[in-house]
């Protein structure tokens, strides 16, 4: 079977440089582009110098380059860089693999229109062991559904530009779906002062940004005389790029398409049926 034919953007941030040395060593993936924005001082030089390699793929800010030889795009960076990478990749059918967080209701809708053309993977996080956590969230939550308020705790490195995180975020919705109510109405996005006793049907979400934390998680279920914390923490951004190229393996024979990484994994109601 030929290799996975990968290009990544912001290939010289933290996640880009991650996923760039993830593929070098992956023996199913071939690394063929890397985008970054224009300016950046690295423009033209090798995508892994980083690592004292020479990758033959030279960092490049223009998309049709970049994309020349790829068949799938994993993307980790902003939502207007995303977007600008979804129309091209829509346009020529390269499939992309969505990690970026903090989309506006427009961008979600641009992801889900794309899709009627190329594959897409959109996930709020793609480790293997976060998207596990997810599942039991739904499991935990229709059990403990009387009598528990819910509190959704998170930390990251202080460079993260969004918040709460998108992976809190997803743990929030599949915690309101479980329950049957609606993230957007019953989310508390902070406290101050006198607010009152807690409404027991709100979701709570605390969000802490500091250091180089590459992403905590806790979920606690407190009742009167219990609590239930199910939690998950990142040591190292190489969980994500593992995760994005089990997603590109995924797409390989999907024409079009929009999915997640619980469909990736087998873990949703479809992929059950």
């Amino acid at each position: 079977m030929s290799k996975l034919k990968i290009a990544i953007a912001g290939s010289t941030g933290r996640m880009g440089k991650m996923l760039i040395e993830t593929v070098l060593n992956s023996s199913e993936a071939e690394l063929v582009g890397a985008l970054d924005r224009p300016g950046n001082p690295a423009i033209g030089h090798d995508a892994a110098a980083y690592l004292g390699k020479n990758s033959g793929v030279r960092i490049t800010d223009n998309l049709a380059e970049g994309l020349a030889q790829a068949d799938f795009l994993i993307d980790f960076t902003r939502p207007e860089g995303t977007l600008e990478h979804l129309a091209y990749c829509r346009q020529h059918g390269v499939k992309l693999i969505i990690g970026t967080t903090g989309f506006d209701d427009a961008g979600k809708a641009a992801i889900a229109a794309a899709s009627q053309e190329i594959a897409i993977v959109f996930a709020p996080n793609m480790s293997v062991g976060v998207n596990a956590v997810f599942k039991l969230l739904d499991v935990a939550a229709r059990i403990l559904n009387e009598g528990y308020d819910i509190e959704i705790i998170e930390a990251h490195h202080r460079y993260k530009v969004d918040a709460p995180s998108g992976t809190a975020l997803g743990m929030g919705e599949v915690i309101a779906n479980a329950l049957g109510r609606d993230l957007k109405t019953c989310a508390v996005y902070g406290r101050e002062g006198i607010t009152g006793e807690r409404d027991p049907n709100t979701i709570g979400f605390a969000t802490i940004r500091g250091g180089d934390v590459v992403g905590d998680h806790t979920v606690l279920f407190a009742a009167l005389g219990e609590r239930v914390e199910i939690s998950h923490k990142s040591s190292s951004r190489v969980g994500y790029a593992h995760g994005s190229l089990r997603a590109a393996r995924f797409l390989r024979d999907k024409p079009t398409g929009l999915y997640t990484m619980q469909d990736v994994l087998g873990l949703s109601a479809e992929s059950a049926d």
